[in-house]
């Protein structure tokens, strides 16, 4: 789901794909919490999965919200 993730907030969000790895945090990555609550929306519409955006705040890089999103989908 890590290459999902990188290609919605890419392209998307406009995240610069260098700024997107698994270890990078949400400022590294430079998503702020408009940033998260449009990944919130767009995972739920497009993907069916449900992450809320404060679920997503509160994981600790992009890897983890990544594994969110194929805990969340293989729940479904």
């Amino acid at each position: 789901m890590f290459d999902t993730l990188k290609e919605i907030l890419v392209a998307m969000l406009k995240v610069s794909p260098d700024l997107i790895t698994e270890k990078a945090t949400r400022e590294e990555a430079e998503l702020d919490s408009l940033a998260v609550v449009e990944l919130s929306m767009l995972l739920e519409k497009d993907y069916g999965i449900k992450i809320s955006d404060d679920e997503l705040m509160e994981a600790e890089n992009i890897g983890e919200m990544a594994r969110m999103m194929t805990e969340r989908r293989a729940a479904v």
